[in-house]
């Protein structure tokens, strides 16, 4: 089908955009060779930059893997124009703005973005990665720890090890078959025993593949183009061109030997995952045509008469996945993923026998175009009316797309599939043969069973040859089932018209209010997209009244989820999302996308919620897949868990996971059928509904669940009774009081440990809102250089703004593989006292800077429907109900002043401080297990230690509720 054009010319060049997108772009090329696109967006208030450099892990040096990453590091240092140490990421960071840096196989990309009025500094700063780094032996040294750090982080996550055994299995003279992090041994340990300096293999690296002329620039400024294009030409004209060419690494990952093969792994985690993958030919090469893209769209469906749809009615899966994964220029491979059930591990054979009887279908009816023209058709809707995005999220994929796309498709990549060629999707097709797969089944049953270990993870694995022969056995063995194509999507938008909103509110209204429910609604006055945004939040005291009430509420919601899908499917598809999930006080339904057939989804959805009834069958499945998710909990991150115990001590009505673990073991199918009638009997429903929505269409969708839920002749809800509407309190922590939390990891295998150290300060308000949130900018970065930089404590290291239903504090949160918990609490703590000295020493010019960083941030408009919608509807579901929080908090922050920000840290957060009220939550890795008794004995007075979770929280008093604060009136 033929694409829409919407062009913006460039030097003769056309880039193909979107035609909501009124920025303007610019493709110029410096003296150097360095190619550079420039946006320019007059609305936009931040400003970002993407550098991809077109070197990655693929060219590390033989015995010194992952030297590409630990560069990437390596360049945030300093640089000979600024010399100081981290100053990069301090000066954005206290300018509003983040940095964030990625090696892949073959590409580098280092990103930031910052307030718009701070943009010209920044990306000189930036521009030094590329011009003159500075890498010192000592500097090295302390950053091998972090990528280190960063390593050991990943060392129990299956999504890693399984990976790099896929990897370890494969062709020894390609580069896909490289271990590509880094850590202390292959970056330290044995480049020092062979004499190699560390420091000297990174600075010659970056000499040798660090070129102007391969790398790719992307700048978005709020600029004119011109006045974009002078800052860039003077900044990046220093950057060497020595005239690299793209390193290319021809030939295939696999040889035979690859191919054809069953490994059976031992993951870390619950459940059990078939993993099969080809090489086929790469997609890009043809891109237009898109042939991964179709088959991805057709074996992973999940409607009727899919794959999925089969092996669920059959209940061996929960999950399925199809597509293009790992590819470059030279290589590809197509995966399917199947999360599969305890009964599906033991219908492997049966699986797979299905999996290849649906590509045989593909195979026997041939490649349809009218598939091919709707995939086409909801692709070009998504590219032209695709939101508007955070600048840097925007241009990252941007800047990877400059290497590889002509410059028409820049702003494309691969999602406009445009070409139908039923050849080059058959050849696909073709390469989807027994004979070239490579499957890969995870589970811990094969425990014992397995007689190899991949070398950087210890992944316990076997290994086995695997016939095509046999895999046709599978197949004709396979369950007779009726295997079929999709059906026509009937949720694909066809009304893309904008309404004229009779109201222009800037803020949402109480638009209606009944016993039933009450609805909250805000047009679309900025985005001129055809979207909605709906939420309806059930408020069911019955919800969260106990362990068992939040398990069974859990596994309706699951449920719902689970018998909407082979329907609701089409309209994920069709760009019309929707979700059933839990929320503080029962249950909330989201619906997200195109508004012209958001009605019909509503509709189906409440239907489902007013005929409820358990299937015995697809209660077991869910019942065994929430299970295994608890079981699986003890495997979280440990700065997960200390995170977890935060809130399990300060929120009012949560539930100890192993308490709903032990419910989870003796339920049935009837325990849900008798509650759900229970659950739904008493609730009230707050509504928001925004967008591309009129008024009286608002009213008329919550009518009609009204009229469903509770004006049917045998109702299915009646309202709350006063007394039963619901409040989220929090524990009230007492002033000058220190509190802590020790806890073993639940992962005995895991060394490390972590430290949440929380500091609880006010409920919310303005005045105050706006001191901790300044304070917060002003000791981000500085923490972060301390603790991570200086220390080298953890990669994990970080200092965050907490609110809690609208109680605010701090936190500090700090990951460590090299000290345990108590030690890094006490440089917090130190931390802390070294602070005090740099407020006071704070300059008023420095202090006014920090101020308008945070008033430029709180300024920033919303770049989309859905971030809009998600500020508006946590003002009402915490009942602050502030929607000018924004522009009140700003008049608070201008009349500030330097003294009140120092008398706020020395009252509430400074060490001492007579109203500090601090809770350290302690979790020892095993490496640290035997400090926590010592720990323990030298915690300072006064101080409480929590040894009941709950107890505590029992004896506690609590915050007042903004939900209790009496209800607004129409």
């Amino acid at each position: 089908m033929a694409v829409e054009k919407s062009n913006t010319m460039v030097d003769g060049v056309e880039i193909l955009k979107p035609r909501t997108d009124n920025r303007e772009y610019r493709k110029i090329v410096l003296k150097n060779s360095l190619q550079v696109l420039l946006i320019s967006d007059p609305d936009t208030d931040k400003c970002a930059a993407s550098m991809s450099v077109s070197i990655g892990s693929f060219s590390d040096p033989q015995g010194l893997e992952g030297l590409a990453h630990f560069l990437e590091h390596m360049l945030f240092y300093a640089s000979a124009k600024y010399p100081e140490e981290d100053s990069y990421s301090k000066y954005i960071t206290e300018h509003g703005g983040s940095t964030n840096a990625y090696t892949s196989s073959e590409e580098t990309n280092y990103h930031f973005d910052i307030n718009a009025d701070c943009f010209s500094e920044a990306l000189d700063r930036f521009a030094q990665f590329f011009i003159k780094p500075l890498m010192s032996a000592e500097a090295t040294m302390r950053e091998i720890k972090a990528v280190d750090s960063e390593n050991q982080k990943n060392l129990l996550s299956d999504g890693w090890r399984m990976r790099q055994l896929q990897k370890h299995l494969s062709n020894e003279d390609h580069p896909f078959h490289k271990f590509s992090t880094g850590n202390m041994d292959t970056l330290h340990v044995k480049p020092q025993a062979k004499g190699v300096d560390t420091t000297s293999e990174l600075i010659k690296f970056y000499e040798e593949h660090y070129s102007a002329n391969i790398m790719h620039l992307v700048v978005y400024g709020k600029e004119s183009l011109d006045k974009i294009q002078d800052l860039v030409e003077g900044m990046f004209q220093e950057v060497q061109n020595t005239n690299k060419t793209i390193p290319r690494f021809p030939g295939q990952p696999c040889t035979s030997d690859h191919l054809q093969i069953l490994v059976k792994a031992v993951p870390i985690k619950q459940g059990h995952k078939i993993n099969v993958s080809w090489p086929v030919t790469p997609s890009i090469h043809r891109y237009e045509e898109a042939p991964c893209r179709y088959l991805g769209h057709l074996i992973g469906h999940e409607g009727e008469g899919s794959l999925f749809h089969a092996l669920k009615t059959l209940g061996w899966a929960t999950g399925l996945s199809a597509g293009e994964g790992d590819w470059t220029l030279d290589y590809s491979f197509f995966t399917v993923s199947i999360e599969l059930t305890d009964a599906g591990h033991e219908h492997m054979q049966d699986i797979l026998g299905l999996l290849f009887k649906y590509i045989q279908l593909l195979q026997q009816t041939g490649v349809c175009q009218w598939i091919f023209d709707e995939l086409a058709a909801i692709c070009e809707t998504k590219f032209h009316y695709q939101d508007k995005t955070p600048p840097m999220s925007y241009i990252v994929d941007i800047a990877s797309n400059l290497q590889i796309f002509p410059t028409r498709d820049w702003l494309v990549g691969l999602s406009l599939p445009s070409k139908f060629n039923p050849a080059t999707i058959q050849k696909v097709v073709d390469e989807l043969s027994p004979s070239n797969a490579r499957i890969f089944w995870e589970s811990q049953k094969f425990e014992g069973q397995t007689d190899k270990n991949e070398p950087w993870y210890n992944t316990a694995y076997s290994l086995e040859k695997i016939t095509s022969s046999t895999i046709q056995e599978w197949v004709k063995s396979a369950p007779d089932v009726n295997l079929h194509l999709p059906a026509p999507n009937v949720f694909i938008p066809t009304d893309l018209s904008l309404k004229d909103a009779k109201n222009k509110e800037t803020v949402p209204v109480l638009l209606r209010n009944s016993p039933f429910s009450r609805l909250w609604y805000k047009p679309d006055t900025i985005f001129s997209k055809p979207k909605a945004y709906f939420k309806m939040d059930f408020n069911c005291p019955l919800a969260v009244s106990s362990p068992d009430a939040a398990v069974l509420t859990d596994i309706f919601t699951r449920l719902l989820m689970d018998y909407l899908n082979e329907y609701a499917y089409y309209a994920q598809v069709a760009g019309l999302h929707y979700g059933v999930s839990l929320s503080d006080n029962g249950f909330e339904l989201t619906l997200l996308g195109y508004n012209h057939k958001l009605r019909i989804l509503l509709e189906t959805v409440i239907e489902k919620i007013a005929n409820f009834e358990v299937k015995p069958d697809r209660f077991a499945v869910i019942k065994e897949t929430v299970t295994k998710e608890y079981q699986n909990y003890k495997f979280r991150q440990p700065y997960h868990q200390a995170m977890y115990y935060c809130s399990l001590i300060l929120q009012d009505q949560t539930w100890p996971w192993t308490e709903e673990l032990e419910v989870l073991s003796h339920l049935e199918a009837e325990d849900v059928a008798k509650f759900v009638p229970m659950l739904l009997s008493r609730t009230f429903i707050e509504c928001y509904i925004a967008g591309n929505v009129e008024d009286n269409e608002a009213e008329s969708m919550v009518k009609h669940v009204e009229d469903v839920l509770f004006n049917d002749p045998k109702p299915k809800c009646r309202p709350l009774f006063p007394s039963q509407h619901l409040t989220n309190r929090v524990v009230k922590l007492e002033e000058g009081m220190k509190y802590f939390y020790h806890q073993d990891g639940s992962n005995p295998s895991d060394e490390n440990s972590a430290l949440v150290h929380y500091i609880q300060v006010h409920r919310d308000d303005f005045a105050m809102n706006i001191k901790l949130q300044l304070f917060g900018l002003v000791a981000k970065q500085a923490t972060f250089h301390q603790l991570r930089t200086v220390e080298q404590l953890g990669y994990i290291t970080a200092l965050a703004q907490r609110n809690d239903s609208g109680i605010y504090g701090v936190q500090f949160i700090i990951q460590s593989s090299v000290k345990g918990p108590g030690h890094i609490d006490s440089r917090v703590e130190l931390l802390l006292k070294n602070f005090e000295s740099k407020l006071h020493e704070m300059s008023d010019e420095e202090f006014k800077s920090n101020v308008t960083a945070l008033i430029d941030m709180k300024l920033e408009k919303y770049k989309n429907l859905k971030e809009e919608s998600r500020f508006y509807w946590q003002e009402i579901q915490r009942g602050t109900l502030k929607f000018n929080r924004k522009e009140a908090e700003v008049a608070a922050l201008r009349q500030l002043q330097k003294q009140e920000l120092i008398d706020f840290f020395e009252e509430y957060i400074k060490i001492g401080a007579a109203r500090k009220k601090s809770l350290s939550i302690r979790v020892y890795g095993s490496q640290h297990l035997k400090e926590m008794a010592s720990d323990k004995d030298e915690v300072p007075s006064p101080s409480v230690e929590i040894e009941d979770i709950v107890g505590f929280r029992k004896a506690q008093p609590l915050h007042g509720s903004f939900r209790g604060c009496g209800q607004p009136k129409l």
